[in-house]
């Protein structure tokens, strides 16, 4: 039997083009100006996290001091998301065989759980402040709110600037917005101190604020842990592919079909397939690459292609 299964010269250029392709697309001119646009968004952020942390303490108010801590996991968010990016356009050199692309992938997973963190925290304290209020300055929690809005409406235009793509900016995008959700929680509630003198309105904006962190942080965290425990990504469905390989006429049969993320926007998958004689191997190998391709958007793919074995003998029953 011949065994078309070793690596083939033009086959391996292919798997070569396939990883320049992946970095020119990942880290090119786009993640330069995402870094950018994430580097204005936090220049905002710290410097109104400072503002707001004084002001909480001048007021005495938990939501303004929630809404800082939710700023601070921006601030090293939007930070992590800078030196993420930055890795991750480093090359593949030694045995760091796809380089450092999974950087973005830890530093969002390591933001969801300092959101959990955060809002365990805020939610302790704003429960204690319920069964016993502290005195709130309304006009300080209204204006600082206020402040806080501009400046993440601010940074939310910037960051919608940027690619999406990416769980890393995603995820910075997503702590923006959340704080944005907020700080209009927390005006409407200094807005009621000032109004109605209900000092626990306070400590309910806070509540509100620990439950927006906490859906950010599953979010985070479950993308981040089905990239890390390699599950097929969200729309590739394995039983599709393997349907769409196995529809080919050379092909016999396809098996050990592994579908996953290396990192965000960057998916891979890698199959044994068997096709029927005479067919080319190589040249089924070709098919079969574009095929996926174009179809599924799987341009990093390692295929080994061999002929199914012949079925020298069939055995009867023996008993007729």
């Amino acid at each position: 039997m011949t065994d078309c299964g070793a690596e083939h010269p033009e086959s391996a250029q292919h798997q070569h083009d396939h990883a320049n392709r992946a970095d020119v697309h990942g880290h090119g001119v786009t993640a330069g100006s995402d870094g950018r646009y994430i580097a204005i968004a936090l220049g905002l952020i710290v410097a109104f996290l400072v503002f707001e942390v004084v002001m909480a303490f001048a007021g005495h108010s938990l939501a303004l001091l929630a809404d800082a801590g939710h700023m601070l996991t921006d601030a090293g968010a939007l930070g992590a998301s800078l030196l993420a990016i930055r890795l991750a356009r480093q090359p593949a050199s030694g045995s760091w065989t796809f380089g450092f692309k999974r950087a973005e992938v830890l530093s969002a997973q390591a933001n969801g759980i300092t959101l959990l963190v955060v809002s365990a925290l805020v939610a302790f304290e704003a429960v204690s402040r319920l069964v016993h209020p502290v005195a709130v300055t309304g006009g300080i929690v209204v204006t600082v709110a206020a402040v806080g809005v501009a400046v993440n409406v601010a940074a939310t235009w910037v960051m919608a600037r940027a690619n999406r793509d990416s769980i890393n900016v995603r995820g910075a995008f997503a702590h923006v917005v959340t704080d944005l959700y907020g700080f209009i929680g927390t005006l409407v509630a200094g807005i009621v101190i000032i109004l109605t003198g209900f000092d626990r309105a306070d400590a309910i904006a806070s509540l509100i604020v620990v439950g927006l962190m906490l859906r950010a942080a599953w979010g985070l965290l479950r993308e981040t842990g089905r990239i890390l425990l390699e599950a097929a990504p969200e729309g590739y469905e394995p039983a599709d592919i393997i349907t769409a390989i196995t529809g080919q006429a050379e092909v016999a049969s396809v098996h050990d079909v592994h579908v996953w993320l290396i990192t965000s926007g960057f998916p891979a998958l890698s199959a044994h397939v068997l096709v029927r004689r005479p067919a080319d191997c190589h040249q089924v190998r070709g098919e079969l690459e574009q095929l996926l391709c174009e179809r599924f958007g799987l341009d990093h793919t390692t295929l080994q292609v061999d002929h199914a074995p012949d079925e020298l003998l069939t055995i009867g029953d023996g008993c007729s």
